[in-house]
């Protein structure tokens, strides 16, 4: 079984952060520059929550609120749910068709160590099960190196 410590620990980039008290402009501006649809907020350092592209659409654009003036402490969601490195693949993608989330921090004692989106854990449940499948036929065509 996959753990999420086997996504994040190969990865060469890093979390993109933003700070609660920064505008959503900036944030907004932050994601469309790295192409990621949501960033961990954090306060002085600490993780504090989470902004995603939802939460600009609720609750700045169809409420008529400017984002060059809302702070992202003012749309952040705080009731962050995260998973740690050893929680598997499968406990995560749980976790996220239950809340309906498309992104997840990792915490490590409190720290951010990484991020994953639903993306991530189909692209790794998928290929887990092309090697599978790739072991099966050679293993019945009697062609399996093993």
């Amino acid at each position: 079984m996959t753990a999420i410590y086997d996504l994040i620990s190969n990865r060469k980039t890093r979390v993109v952060t933003v700070d609660k008290g920064k505008t959503v402009y900036y944030a907004i501006a932050l994601m469309v520059e790295n192409n990621i649809g949501s960033l961990v907020v954090t306060d002085n350092g600490v993780v504090a929550g989470i902004i995603t592209e939802r939460d600009y659409l609720k609750q700045v654009t169809l409420k008529g609120k400017s984002s060059r003036t809302t702070r992202v402490e003012d749309i952040m969601s705080t009731d962050l749910v995260f998973v740690e490195p050893d929680t598997s693949i499968e406990e995560a993608m749980a976790i996220m068709t239950e809340k309906r989330f498309r992104h997840l921090p990792v915490l490590k004692d409190g720290g951010l160590v990484g991020l994953v989106s639903i993306g991530d854990l189909v692209k790794d449940v998928v290929a887990d099960q092309r090697a599978e499948i790739t072991y099966l036929n050679e293993y019945l065509a009697g062609t399996y190196p093993g």
